[in-house]
């Protein structure tokens, strides 16, 4: 297909401009696909009483904070905002990426951490999923540069475009075995990955360590509250089922979640938070500002039905590694730090296929079993999601009950819908919401303009 030449025409040219990519560097070659190879990951788990040492108030929400207390990065007084950034050394343009980074040490959705991770800690979570300090901690959080004035003790001023958004205290600045850490975090070292074509490709050379100070929120084009904010409007004696996403949502996602408070390992009366995460994902993915509008469309058309009246939204400026298992680790505790106690776990959560042959990189189930062992642990109840289908009689039904009954399954596929869109064709109600189809229509004819 032609996506996939493109991508290989990218992977072409990755390999061929830069001399990281040789084969002695170990890029070359894809490792052995071994289903379930996560299982056996992460060290040994510290002592309760040192990872919750330091417990604080957890807000709203019943839930605690991951390490105990909900870090707040964010600088108030604006005499103090002013003399920060005339103390730093330069400026620094943050990528897209860089940007959610940021934007989620300043506001404490990654907590416990408090800036980019220094060599120490982004060797132990590449190595064994946990901070120094024992926490668990899905994949590192780095912050990548070329720049060799990137050096212990400067102070640099953090920009989106002209806007000011953190200072950045280096700690200190390494070269990470980028192999070892694809290998260990994506469970791959090819670049038909995403994650480790990212990697790569996209990174500088160098990883850089130390303290965010918060100065302003990215402008974006649409509102990503903090880890406070969406606690204040989250139930304080109820569960919080966390739903993610990185597309529109269709019918089958809407029952999927909605039925998920229904779910035996859910209490009654829960909500569920739909959280999807709006920032850079694959290239050929929705862009984010059109999937937020098909959010809001959505949660207008539904805000009034009983599902609707138990369903909270929100927006999380992440980018997707699509790292499988270890990324569905990263978006439990991300949630955690959101006040949800549960969160549900799709089938080949945060997966992804080779650019070239088209094989998925991880087991259907690998990311729900992953998520299963150290869910306890981090304190976070993982809702393996039902695998839904839709019948005509019966509307939507689980597989095994549509095969037990010998019921007739209506399906569409993604190329055909889109095609449909293309066309102008009327789309089954069954398959999407009419709101998300508009949202979806205006995007494909404003790009045709």
């Amino acid at each position: 297909s032609l996506q996939v030449m493109l991508r290989s025409c990218m992977i072409a040219a990755a390999v061929a401009s830069a001399s990281a990519f040789s084969p002695a560097s170990g890029f070359a070659a894809p490792m052995t696909r071994a289903r379930g190879a996560f299982a056996a990951q992460s060290a040994p788990a510290a002592p309760r009483a040192a990872r919750v040492a330091n417990f604080g108030p957890t807000m709203a929400a019943k839930q605690v904070p991951h390490g105990g207390v909900l870090v707040d990065q964010m600088v108030k007084d604006a005499a103090e905002k002013k003399k920060l950034a005339a103390e730093c050394d330069f400026v620094h343009q943050l990528s897209p990426r860089q940007l959610c980074d940021v934007e989620l040490i300043m506001n404490g959705g990654l907590s416990p951490i408090t800036g980019f991770m220094d060599q120490a800690n982004y060797n132990s979570v590449v190595q064994d999923m946990r901070l120094l300090d024992g926490n668990l901690f899905g994949l590192p959080i780095v912050f990548d540069t070329d720049r060799e004035d990137f050096v212990a003790g400067k102070k640099v001023l953090l920009m989106q475009d002209k806007l000011e958004i953190a200072t950045f205290t280096i700690k200190e600045s390494y070269k990470p075995d980028k192999v070892a850490e694809c290998k260990k975090c994506y469970g791959e070292t090819t670049l038909e990955h995403p994650g480790v074509l990212m990697v790569a490709t996209e990174r500088g050379q160098f990883y850089v360590g130390g303290e965010i100070k918060g100065l302003n929120k990215p402008a974006r084009d649409f509102e990503c509250r903090s880890p406070a904010e969406v606690r204040a409007d989250l139930p304080d004696d109820k569960d919080v089922v966390a739903f993610q996403c990185r597309n529109p949502v269709h019918r089958a996602h809407y029952e999927l979640f909605t039925r998920a408070l229904d779910a035996p390992e859910v209490s009654p009366g829960a909500v569920v938070l739909v959280h999807p995460t709006c920032g850079p994902t694959q290239a050929d993915d929705i862009p984010g500002d059109v999937r937020y509008r098909t959010y809001v469309r959505l949660a207008a058309e539904t805000k009034d039905s009983e599902a609707g009246k138990r369903t909270k939204w929100d927006y999380l400026p992440y980018s997707m590694h699509m790292a499988g298992p270890r990324e569905a680790i990263q978006h439990m505790m991300i949630r955690k730090n959101f006040g949800c106690t549960h969160f549900i776990i799709g089938r080949d959560m945060a997966g992804s296929k080779s650019s070239i042959s088209g094989d998925d990189y991880y087991g259907a189930y690998d990311a729900q079993d992953f998520a299963k062992k150290h869910g306890p642990e981090l304190g976070v109840t993982p809702v393996p999601s039902l695998n839904l289908v839709y019948t005509e009689s019966k509307g939507y039904v689980t597989a095994e009950e549509a095969k037990e009954q010998g019921l007739a399954e209506k399906k569409l596929s993604g190329t055909k819908f889109r095609q449909m869109l293309r066309g102008g064709e009327d789309i089954p109600e069954w398959f999407a919401f009419k709101s998300v189809v508009e949202v979806l229509r205006e995007d494909v004819m404003a790009s045709a303009n």
